[in-house]
């Protein structure tokens, strides 16, 4: 009998280590991103993280941007731009290092004919559910890095964000604070145990006044920081996919969008909407992810766009592009 309990407590344990460790190197589990608290932006990606999720390698440099440590100051005959966003810019668990956005546009606008730099960089400054005024206060915090360019990619969304919290860090399950002790332990977290609520994020999202404008707000203020360092602008927004085709935007977003067309107008301001290209382009559902996050192709698609815009700005094309 105690040989046979023995041999059960061997076969359990043996199993126990064989799962664990297959959730750690096939699945990235007991090695999450980890976030901290910030009093102005809410929250960041914690510096100088590395890690394996579902295959797809990410990196988070000393600035809690998605990419490799960083020279402070850009080589004399360097391109470099600041790409601030959310989820899409950072691109995710599901998209590897090499197929972010920043990445994409690095290699292309490396290999150009139409640009002489000797170094390219696209710094990738972005965090989950980040909105204007979270990017706005990195932006503040840390200045532009002497980039050329600053890009503010947006989707819809954002237009009604609200105000940086740091409410959900070591809270909500998809921003840690911490590392779990095994891998089976963050699984238990945060595919079975019921996520329990905060009961202050209520008041957040129920955040009173134009909240359109405040975003909007924002915006302009991104603006003004980019001209004050004599840098360009470009403004991007990306659609949710119920936005293409038919029946289109809600009324309460092309209210939003019209808001957003005239302040762009008014504030001169370089801007690209993706919801009419993507509207023009055969089959833009095999652009996205889910339905707010773009895929590897959705990725390259609008980073060769963005790329064209960038180089408008920069002088480099000589044939204005509107979209």
């Amino acid at each position: 009998m105690k040989v046979v309990l023995i041999v059960i407590l061997a076969v359990v344990v043996g199993l126990f280590v064989v799962v664990e460790i297959g959730l750690r190197s096939l699945f990235g589990f007991g090695n999450p991103l980890i976030y901290i608290s910030d009093e102005q932006i809410g929250y960041l990606l914690a510096p100088n993280q590395r890690t394996r999720r579902f295959g797809n390698r990410i990196e988070i440099n000393e600035y809690s941007m998605r990419g490799s440590p960083l020279k402070k100051t850009p080589a004399p005959s360097g391109l470099r731009i600041l790409l601030l966003g959310d989820s899409i810019a950072n691109g995710g668990w599901w998209t590897d290092q090499t197929n972010t956005i920043s990445t994409i546009m690095t290699r292309s606008l490396a290999s150009s004919t139409n640009t002489n730099y000797q170094e390219v960089e696209v710094l990738n400054a972005s965090a989950n559910s980040w909105g204007p005024r979270n990017e706005l206060a990195y932006l503040e915090k840390f200045s532009n890095f002497n980039a050329q360019a600053v890009v503010l990619l947006i989707n819809t969304d954002d237009l009604f964000a609200t105000a940086p919290t740091s409410l959900p860090i070591g809270r909500d399950r998809n921003y840690p604070d911490s590392k779990p002790p095994l891998a089976l332990v963050e699984v238990w977290q945060r595919y079975i145990l019921k996520q329990q609520p905060i009961p202050e994020m209520k008041a957040v999202q129920n955040e009173a006044g134009d909240r359109v404008g405040i975003n909007l707000e924002a915006i302009g203020k991104i603006q003004a920081l980019t001209r004050q360092s004599n840098s360009q602008f470009l403004l991007v927004m990306t659609p949710l996919l119920r936005e293409i085709g038919e029946p289109g935007p809600r009324d309460y977003e092309i209210i939003a969008r019209q808001r957003l067309n005239d302040f762009i107008k008014a504030q001169q301001i370089n801007y690209v909407d993706f919801l009419p290209i993507f509207n023009s382009t055969t089959n833009p559902q095999a652009l996205y992810h889910d339905h707010i996050h773009l895929n590897l192709q959705g990725n390259k698609f609008v980073s060769e766009v963005m790329e064209r815009s960038l180089l408008e700005i920069l002088g480099k094309v000589p044939l204005p592009q509107s979209y």
